[in-house]
């Protein structure tokens, strides 16, 4: 299996589910100006919109969206246990999955990565967050994940809540949000992706510079 990705980008929620499932994956990295694997390959010939992640299945299919991914993984690897396999408990799987995908992950986040938002569409756009981040704070309080236990959404979720570190966000006006991003970051999956992908990143951006 090929994982393409980028360092901190919503891509890391697969490094983390394939590790907590202990497999191995080829991990190709794209850059996200050139849109070019580090090894030369043209990523907008596997995904012509140019996201990441994508995978390469063993059998050569090619499958894109996050959500769709993690779910791909978790059935991939079922004794991981990191997805309910059927009935109510998969579709709170889908109804999480969903909320992260769109409510704190394109409404809330990627807007504020735009270093040219002016400050009243920044204002806005933290205010429609805050609603978002209080229903998600009132799940999580007294809750050591999103379901019953950890899944692929919980690797989604911390992924995206990372982002603070770009962005304006102040996790700690959610105390049950940013204790979970506090407890969860130090989770053995999480904190290896973390540390590698921030490594990663950390070279992604002297070549940028470079360039």
């Amino acid at each position: 299996m090929d994982l393409y990705f980028s360092p901190l980008a919503c891509s890391m929620a697969s490094r983390i589910a394939l590790y907590e499932a202990d497999a191995s994956a080829r991990f190709r990295e794209v850059d996200p100006l050139s849109k070019f694997t580090l090894d030369g390959e043209d990523f907008m010939t596997v995904n012509p919109l140019g996201l990441v992640p994508a995978i390469r299945t063993d059998d050569g299919e090619v499958l894109t969206e996050n959500a769709a991914i993690l779910q791909y993984i978790a059935d991939r690897f079922p004794d991981a246990g990191l997805a309910p396999s059927d009935g109510m408990a998969r579709s709170r799987l889908h109804q999480w999955l969903c909320f992260i995908g769109t409510e704190l992950h394109k409404a809330l986040f990627i807007p504020l990565f735009d270093p040219t938002m002016p400050e009243e569409m920044k204002t806005r756009t933290l205010a429609k967050g805050d609603s978002r981040l209080a229903y998600l704070n009132a799940h999580l309080t007294d809750r050591e994940f999103l379901l019953d236990r950890f899944s692929v959404a919980d690797a989604y979720l911390v992924t995206v809540l990372n982002w603070k570190i770009a962005t304006p966000v102040d996790l700690e006006k959610w105390p049950a949000v940013h204790d979970y991003y506090v407890r969860l970051k130090k989770r053995p999956s999480i904190a290896r992706a973390l540390a590698e992908e921030g490594a990663l990143y950390a070279l992604e951006q002297e070549r940028h510079k470079a360039a």
